[in-house]
């Protein structure tokens, strides 16, 4: 059985309605290969298609929203944020606030579901459904 790793998300958030990659890699260090980005999808068809692929392989699926920046001083505040969430596990919005809008999607404190709680396979959407998902983002992002 694999690992899915994603943010959880207040029900209002957002980051809800965003586009959502998934990227699959080794899930120990036994195994080394480039990872594999698939997307984007809609966050219940990422969830889904990642908790499939996971449920019968050691692997790692990371689902995580794209976000749609658009200046230098918004993707450098992202990475100060990520910065310093990593050297603080304890980061708080107010403090990640201090770089720029990292909650504006609703992301900031948001927890991971690691390893050690078990995630039940959802059955994966139909391929249609997910070109659906697919042209509803596109849209979203094109307006």
């Amino acid at each position: 059985m694999g690992a899915l790793v994603t943010l959880e998300l207040a029900e209002d958030s957002p980051a809800r309605d965003l586009p959502w990659i998934v990227t699959f890699g080794p899930l120990g260090d036994d195994e080394e290969w480039e990872p594999v980005v698939c997307g984007p999808y809609e966050r219940p068809h990422a969830l889904a298609l990642a908790e499939s692929v996971v449920a019968d392989e050691d692997l790692m699926a990371v689902v995580e929203p794209l976000l749609p920046h658009v200046s230098v001083e918004e993707i450098q505040g992202e990475i100060a944020a990520a910065r310093m969430a990593a050297e603080d596990d304890r980061a708080t919005a107010d403090d990640a606030a201090d770089f720029g809008d990292y909650d504006e999607f609703g992301l900031a404190g948001g927890d991971a579901a690691g390893e050690d709680q078990m995630v039940e396979a959802s059955p994966p959407p139909p391929p249609e459904e997910v070109r659906a998902g697919m042209s509803r983002i596109a849209s979203r992002l094109a307006g």
